[in-house]
């Protein structure tokens, strides 16, 4: 049987050192996978200006509207009405506001 003591283990707000320990590993797991997501958000800014660049260039417009809503669709399929917000975001990032 595991002890529970009456104050947080570390700074996990867990009551038992193995929930801490377990907390503690995946913690570290979301800290690398925000690494990961914040890098590949970058890339596609970067990709993102590309685009941009390329499409003014050639007497286009800097935002393609029924793209935008193609991303938004993706999203909020894959992660519901939640996936639109964060697509939403995405788009600002890459392209700014509109």
């Amino acid at each position: 049987m595991t002890a529970i003591t009456t104050e947080p283990t570390e700074k996990t707000g867990a009551r038992t050192a193995e929930a801490a320990e377990l907390i503690s590993d995946a913690r570290e797991r979301i800290d690398a996978l925000d690494d990961r997501i914040i890098g590949l958000v970058r890339e596609r800014m970067a990709v993102s200006a590309v685009i941009q660049k390329e499409r003014i260039a050639s007497g286009g417009r800097r935002v393609n509207l029924s793209r935008e809503m193609e991303i938004l669709a993706t999203y909020r399929d894959a992660l519901g009405r939640p996936g639109t917000a964060l697509a939403m975001t995405l788009l600002e990032l890459c392209r700014g506001k509109i």
